[in-house]
């Protein structure tokens, strides 16, 4: 079993700061992962002392394309040595926002797959999330993602 506290997430992940919405990847699995993000001062999408809408769903994504992007890459490729991805949000089917969280909360994010289409060159997947604070929801969401390897 890998160490997932070993695992740096900007290995898996294009994005860097100040656009990563994920700190730690909690659980993985290959229809489920459990992330967590502590909302600093210092990041971009910060709007009154809160952690706006658009990082909410950003964070959403990057938890969504943990599932997808894992199986690109070897299981015992924590460095993320042996690929590299590009993904895009194609399609926001629904979004329900709750509550925004404040500076020093820590958000858990929580994603399944529901359905998954592999091609030779992309995969599109559609993915539900639903985002904690303290075990409360904050949010929830259903998306599509497109993810490609870069060659």
């Amino acid at each position: 079993m890998i160490n997932l506290e070993a695992i740096d997430i900007k290995n898996f992940l294009p994005h860097r700061e100040p656009f990563l919405m994920v700190d730690k990847v909690l659980e993985l699995s290959e229809d489920f992962v459990v992330t967590s993000f502590e909302i600093k001062s210092t990041c971009i999408l910060i709007e009154d002392n809160n952690f706006n809408e658009v990082g909410l769903i950003e964070n959403a994504a990057q938890t969504c394309s943990s599932i997808v992007g894992k199986s690109y890459f070897d299981d015992d490729d924590i460095e993320g040595k042996g690929t590299k991805l590009i993904g895009f949000i194609s399609t926001i089917k629904k979004v329900a926002i709750l509550n925004t969280p404040k500076v020093g909360e820590t958000i858990i994010t929580k994603a399944s797959l529901k359905s998954r289409f592999d091609s030779e060159a992309y995969s599109i997947s559609t993915l539900e999330c639903v985002t904690y604070i303290k075990n409360k929801e904050i949010a929830s969401c259903e998306m599509n993602l497109f993810i490609q390897e870069v060659k």
